[in-house]
């Protein structure tokens, strides 16, 4: 949330539309739970009801293997 905070901020957003995060082989987090997890924590933010896209890497000696990615956000 840090990261989308500081992002719409520099874009001088009024609200987050759409979030696509990409979640590593090794992150240890299924999108239902990121999902789960991601509503709960954009209540009452710029965020609240952006429409989440969730991609699974299935790529386990990627460098980025254990990580959550935010690949792109869309704002208003």
């Amino acid at each position: 949330m840090r990261k989308i905070n500081a992002i719409a901020q520099e874009q001088g957003a009024r609200r987050v539309v759409a979030v696509k995060v990409t979640l590593g082989a090794l992150s240890h987090i299924s999108a239902d739970h990121f999902r789960e997890h991601f509503t709960a924590a954009t209540k009452g933010t710029i965020a609240e009801d952006a429409k989440l896209e969730v991609e699974t890497s299935r790529d386990e000696c990627n460098p980025c293997a254990q990580e959550i990615l935010l690949e792109s956000l869309e704002v208003e």
